[in-house]
């Protein structure tokens, strides 16, 4: 069974019923903060850190003294405007006392689906994770409209987790996790400790499953464990209705683990080399062939060829001198681009494009060789 301290990179995901009380729509701040003290404690154990959080909604609506009850999408895209600011705030005040930097991200669905808006993503996400600052996402639910009619922020959890390359993804909710009957119809109903794989006799479990304010409910829940342990990433659903909610996970709460069969960087290699149909082809000389060889990241000094019709993070093939494939990978520029520099020393990258672009072509962690 995996633990929590033996992670390396996390994503907690946050539902609106933890975070603001239902009944006059504050923000429980008492359980952020205890929250924000489990998390201090995982990084100071090496363990990097990425929110995902609901509550905008939830917040901006008390707000703008919206009605109780479901709202109309404008007035839901209104609520959320008002409750962004806020929401971070009450993140950034709850971290701060640790003197934890957090910043936001705003994403949609949409936005891990559209490769160049992925790539891009990743690289902020990534930046942030170095500078030493938590990111914190929220759906962008100003302009979402499917989000918000359906508040799937499990599956875009588990899409943030596979694209850091996380190998845990928590999602706090309002129940332990996945019980093979209804515990509300049979209280003994026996809770599953963990799940290899989402079968459909897993997936009969989640129909019969009420999760009371969770808008998600169980369903997508399991959508986003197929997806992260797809991924290398290990899932658990824990009930976050406690002070400490990641120690309470650490000190054996029952809660349902989900079973990653490979680690991230496995998952991502194999994606890279059997689900993405190459866009474009790059040809590299002997002394790039030996260093891909060799474990390196491919430098545009080494490439002798461009063919094809590739943005960047598409997927290429990469032939050797003699035209043979030596290696696939995910390149971190444009077809034009890469074209240009070409040949050259990284550099030169910034006086031959205009811009400052990443040293390598293709890096190693998004290379595989053939």
């Amino acid at each position: 069974m995996p633990r929590l301290d033996q992670a390396s990179r996390i994503v907690i995901k946050i539902g609106s019923s933890l975070l603001v009380d239902e009944h006059d729509g504050r923000i429980r701040r008492s359980w952020l903060h205890s929250l924000a003290d489990d998390i201090t404690l995982m990084r100071k154990g090496g363990c990097e850190v990425v929110i995902v959080t609901s509550g905008a909604i939830a917040i901006g609506r008390r707000h703008l003294d919206l009605p109780p009850g479901r709202l109309r999408l404008d007035d839901s895209q209104a609520a959320a405007a008002a409750g962004q600011a806020r929401l971070v705030h009450a993140y950034q005040e709850a971290l701060g006392r640790h003197d934890t930097g957090t910043a936001q991200l705003l994403l949609t669905l949409d936005d891990t689906e559209d490769r160049r808006r992925y790539i891009n993503a990743l690289n902020t996400l990534n930046r942030l994770l170095k500078y030493g600052v938590i990111p914190v996402i929220n759906e962008n639910d100003t302009i979402a409209t499917h989000e918000i009619r359906f508040g799937d922020n499990d599956r875009l959890s588990a899409r943030v987790a596979m694209m850091a390359s996380a190998d845990t993804l928590v999602l706090l909710s309002d129940v332990d996790g996945l019980y093979e009957r209804d515990p509300k119809d049979d209280p003994d109903a026996p809770l599953v400790e963990q799940v290899d794989a989402v079968t459909p006799r897993i997936e009969a479990m989640a129909g019969r499953v009420r999760t009371g304010d969770s808008s998600g409910g169980m369903k997508t829940k399991l959508i986003a464990a197929g997806i992260a342990t797809t991924a290398g990433c290990h899932m658990v659903i824990s009930n976050g209705h406690v002070q400490h909610p990641l120690r309470a996970i650490l000190e054996g709460r029952p809660c349902t683990w989900f079973i990653a069969k490979d680690n991230p960087a496995g998952a991502r290699k194999r994606w890279i080399a059997g689900s993405l149909k190459p866009s474009g082809t790059i040809t590299v000389d002997a002394g790039a062939h030996a260093a891909l060889n060799r474990g390196r990241s491919l430098l545009p000094a080494g490439v002798t060829g461009v063919a094809g019709a590739f943005r960047k993070g598409d997927a290429v093939i990469v032939e050797g001198p003699d035209g043979v494939e030596i290696a696939r990978g995910l390149i971190a520029y444009s077809r034009d681009d890469a074209e240009s520099i070409a040949g050259q020393k990284s550099s030169e990258i910034e006086r031959l494009l205009g811009y400052r672009g990443r040293e390598e072509l293709i890096h190693r962690d998004d290379l595989v060789l053939s």
